[in-house]
């Protein structure tokens, strides 16, 4: 998740001080100041100590902005560990999901932090994320994030979950090209040939015309005769006369 354009509400404007990102309100829009809180500032720039000082003083750690993103979510999307646990320790609701459909545990996943990903599942957080939209991971899929992945496998999180957006993390992982996520995948046993629309991972990387791809989900039984919805073969919408057409034609065993 990246920072919600509703907490565009505040005119965010990027300084350096310190090694730190710091925002500034817009003074014109003062009346809605509070959809970017003080809490969601300490929270977003890792600032521990402060962080502490504002829950002490009695901010709510469930605060939301107006497009229902909470510190806990904005902490979790830098991958700031501390802070994230010091929200939940303070009752911090790591199931809160933001007008996209974004859990924190999401925005952990798209960050990278597999840190944050194993503290909020400890904490209760839903392996599953809030919603097919933005499911911890197929977030963890599209940006490369293995660790991440593992992390949620060990939660019960269907290696083949699917969405009509996204497919499976395979399919997802294929069509960002993150070739070690994939391997990864189809070695804790993602299904080769799980397809989104009729596309199924092999049709995906043979149109990127990625032979590494390719050869990785034929080693592990891709099916080259698949077609999908317009009876288009991986073959049939590789480039013309690309490596891959070429591996896709040498597949042991058949013609094509």
């Amino acid at each position: 998740m990246a920072v919600p354009e509703g907490i565009g509400n505040i005119q965010k404007k990027q300084a350096q001080q310190a090694g730190q990102t710091v925002f500034f309100s817009n003074p014109l829009l003062a009346e809605t100041e509070s959809d970017w809180s003080p809490i969601h500032d300490a929270a977003y720039n890792g600032r521990l100590l402060t962080l502490s000082r504002i829950i002490e003083q009695g901010a709510s750690v469930n605060l939301v902005t107006l497009d229902q993103v909470s510190p806990l979510h904005v902490a979790c999307l830098q991958g700031h560990t501390a802070c994230a646990k010091t929200l939940l320790e303070h009752g911090a609701d790591g199931n809160i999901s933001s007008v996209n459909g974004s859990t924190a545990l999401s925005d952990a996943c798209g960050c990278g932090s597999a840190a944050c990903v194993n503290l909020l599942l400890q904490h209760g957080a839903s392996p599953q994320g809030g919603s097919t939209i933005a499911s911890p991971i197929h977030q963890a899929a599209a940006k490369g994030h293995t660790e991440c992945i593992e992390s949620l496998l060990k939660y019960g999180v269907d290696i083949d979950q699917s969405t009509d957006q996204a497919g499976s993390p395979l399919y997802t992982a294929c069509s960002n090209q993150h070739l070690s996520t994939v391997r990864r995948l189809l070695q804790l046993g993602a299904s080769v040939n799980c397809s989104k629309d009729g596309d199924s991972p092999l049709h995906i990387a043979a149109q990127l015309s990625n032979p590494e791809l390719v050869k990785t989900l034929l080693d592990h039984g891709a099916d080259h005769k698949a077609k999908n919805k317009v009876g288009k073969q991986p073959v049939d919408i590789a480039p013309t006369n690309s490596a891959v057409v070429n591996l896709l034609k040498q597949t042991t065993g058949s013609s094509i």
